[in-house]
């Protein structure tokens, strides 16, 4: 897949399928690894606006996000990039996490390039919203698939 900007300056994904005909694979992302500059605090601060709870630490700090998907939280590399880490929710589910977002004080935008402007996107039919976690990384919640 690739992002590519419409005129509205909305990302759309342009497919790209060398196996088009075939039947999908079935694939479920386990874990992945978050960079963190303090793997408890990252993790401490994703449970506590996404409404989740933490694992406990040892060499990763996890945060158990689905049946299927944990975000192991590192400290092991203080020097990384911003990462984007993107999450489709219920309308429940944003509300409440737009609520937590907000009650912290945490600036939000509808866009990547728009991340303080303190409004929502509506891109294909839902509502969506972008913030930075302390580390710097990108989130990104949706309520339909982009």
């Amino acid at each position: 897949m690739a992002i590519a900007i419409d005129g509205e300056k909305r990302p759309r994904l342009m497919s790209f399928d060398p196996g088009a005909g075939r039947t999908p694979m079935a694939i479920t992302l386990n874990h992945t690894i978050v960079p963190a500059r303090n793997k408890v605090a990252a993790a401490k601060f994703f449970a506590d606006i996404f409404g989740l709870k933490r694992g406990r630490t040892d060499y990763f700090s996890p945060v158990r996000i689905n049946k299927s998907l944990t975000l192991l939280f590192s400290d092991e590399d203080v020097k990384f990039e911003s990462h984007h880490y993107a999450f489709q929710v219920s309308e429940r589910e944003f509300d409440a996490i737009l609520g937590r977002v907000k009650k912290a004080k945490i600036a939000f935008g509808s866009a990547p390039w728009s991340l303080e402007d303190g409004k929502l996107n509506d891109w294909s039919g839902g509502r969506g919203v972008y913030f930075r976690d302390p580390n710097g990384h990108v989130l990104e919640l949706m309520t339909v698939p982009q």
